[in-house]
């Protein structure tokens, strides 16, 4: 309906300029703007991922859980876990797929000793970064 009233009014102006009359005496068809459909106001939630670790610290190469929810990514997409080494995000050999209740979880070991930063990133969405500190 949008691309009708615009051939519409361009139609009409340049047939009122090519007549010598000005674009302020040409009177443009007027349209009520359109109700929005159900189609279009369903429209699909922004990708996000939350997530979280099952412990603050760890030893080195020591297990832990790492569990979160994802929102607008469908059941089976795969995320993977990313660690930030100096200024780059690395992903991790951790990847685990959203289940059908839009949950994952994944069993992780790390190495590198300190504060590490960590996200999770999948489905074009990546989540909050949290911390995990290895002994």
């Amino acid at each position: 309906m949008n691309r009708t009233f615009r051939l519409v009014s361009a139609t009409a102006l340049a047939v009122a300029l090519g007549a010598g009359v000005t674009a302020t005496a040409v009177a443009a068809p007027t349209a009520a703007p359109a109700a929005p459909s159900a189609a279009s106001s369903s429209v699909a939630a922004k990708p996000a991922l939350t997530a979280k670790a099952d412990v603050a610290s760890v030893d080195a190469w020591q297990n832990f859980h790492v569990t979160g929810k994802a929102t607008g990514i469908a059941a089976g997409t795969k995320v993977t876990l990313q660690q930030k080494q100096g200024a780059k995000w690395v992903s991790l050999p951790a990847t685990v797929s959203v289940d059908k209740n839009s949950a994952y979880s994944m069993r992780v070991k790390l190495g590198i000793k300190g504060k590490n930063f960590l996200r999770i990133a999948g489905g074009g969405a990546v989540s909050p970064v949290f911390t995990v500190t290895v002994h």
